[in-house]
């Protein structure tokens, strides 16, 4: 057996143990501040693990407990199978452990399928990209003004955020941590300005991805936590089903996204998740991305015949532009996703969405510049025009066909 040589630098890097104590000490040093705690929970690897590692530090006396605990989930109802089942256990012992825990969705009609099949939103592109603020931020946004109001001041919002994740995000807590507000060594704390609802900590920034691993599969046991951390005296976090979410990550480990995303290249947790015989009867949800790279072509959506007119006088510069679903291409797609679901045993629409959705048909709702629906400038978007073209001082060049 080939045996692994340490690294030049591996006694230089924090054990798990070190990355827990550090964890510990930023919540005693920023927490005892803040009378509420706030934890923003995404069903993920990271968020998981804040969320035990928080309730484990408070049970075992390592940190002082706030008043009152929240605890956010973002059901955008379109995560994965077993990260939500996962979720959804999790909260309900959060509950039963006197956690004020929520399951924040966004409302009817900002609803995934519900925006797209009933208002006749296009599927979300990377350069039209609505789902991510419609589902999560903005929902999320509201609640946590909702427990600004309902405590009376501001609170600490705890985060799963760390280090390693992207190259990016690496970029913005090395700024941050440079400034007064906060050390990586200790959390990533960034203060907001007294308008803002709460501050916010992330107190697992510092760990490393075996870190979160070890922790979700081994640390809920009193024995991994006595003699591998040394917490003599110190029980396991009890969760011992957070493990399962490894099956949404697969051998990949990277991040994963909502069923059938249709930004990302390929549906890599999905297929990680199929691969496991228990999970094997979701296979049918495979079929949701190339659905929804047909639901974006011209045969299913309105376009305009000609340019607009602004307000000013001038004409839109992107003037036969492809717009919504048309009616056809809805009735289509809400087909296909019932069929889905039906076959892969989920509950993508439920019967309250799909009621509001026929609703939304029979009103004849169309997105906003679309109100006359399949009629006057809108026509089919694969009918064969004219192509015409706004180009300088609102000037209109017609060149014959557009296919």
């Amino acid at each position: 057996m080939k045996v692994k040589q340490p690294s030049l630098f591996e006694n230089q890097r924090d054990s798990m143990r070190d990355a827990i104590d550090l964890s510990i000490a930023s919540l005693n040093a920023y927490g005892a501040n803040y009378r509420h705690w706030c934890i923003a929970y995404s069903g993920g690897k990271d968020s998981s693990a804040t969320v035990s590692f928080v309730r484990w530090s408070i049970r075992n006396g390592f940190v002082k407990a706030p008043e009152k605990l929240f605890v956010l989930y973002a059901d955008t109802r379109q995560e994965l199978t077993p990260l939500w089942t996962t979720a959804d256990r999790f909260l309900t012992e959060l509950r039963s452990e006197g956690v004020d825990a929520r399951m924040v969705k966004p409302v009817l009609d900002d609803r995934f399928y519900v925006y797209m099949l009933g208002r006749g939103v296009p599927p979300p592109s990377n350069t039209f990209r609505w789902c991510t603020s419609q589902l999560k931020i903005e929902p999320m946004e509201a609640e946590l003004t909702a427990v600004y109001e309902q405590t009376g001041e501001k609170f600490l919002q705890l985060t799963g955020v760390r280090q390693g994740e992207s190259a990016a995000r690496d970029g913005r807590i090395a700024i941050s941590c440079s400034t007064k507000d906060g050390e990586c060594g200790q959390g990533w704390f960034q203060a907001k300005p007294s308008t803002h609802v709460a501050d916010t900590l992330a107190p697992l920034v510092h760990w490393r991805q075996c870190y979160v691993w070890d922790w979700l599969y081994e640390a809920w046991s009193d024995v991994y936590i006595n003699r591998v951390l040394g917490f003599e005296n110190a029980g396991g976090h009890g969760y011992d089903y957070l493990g399962d979410i490894a099956v949404a990550y697969g051998n990949d480990e990277g991040r994963t996204g909502c069923i059938g995303c249709n930004l990302a290249s390929k549906d890599v947790a999905l297929e990680n998740i199929v691969k496991n015989p228990v999970w094997a009867h979701l296979a049918p949800l495979l079929e949701l991305k190339p659905l929804f790279r047909e639901l974006k072509k011209a045969k299913w959506r309105l376009r305009k015949a000609s340019p607009e007119t602004r307000k000013d006088g001038t004409y839109g510069k992107n003037g036969q532009r492809l717009g919504p679903l048309t009616m056809a291409g809805r009735e289509y797609g809400l087909e296909r996703v019932l069929d889905i679901q039906r076959r892969a045993r989920v509950d993508l629409i439920n019967t309250e969405e799909e009621a509001r959705i026929r609703e939304m048909w029979s009103l004849g709702i169309y997105p906003h510049g679309w109100e006359d629906g399949e009629s006057g400038n809108n026509v089919a978007g694969d009918l064969s025009l004219d192509r015409i073209t706004v180009i300088g001082d609102n000037e209109l060049i017609v060149q014959p066909r557009l296919l």
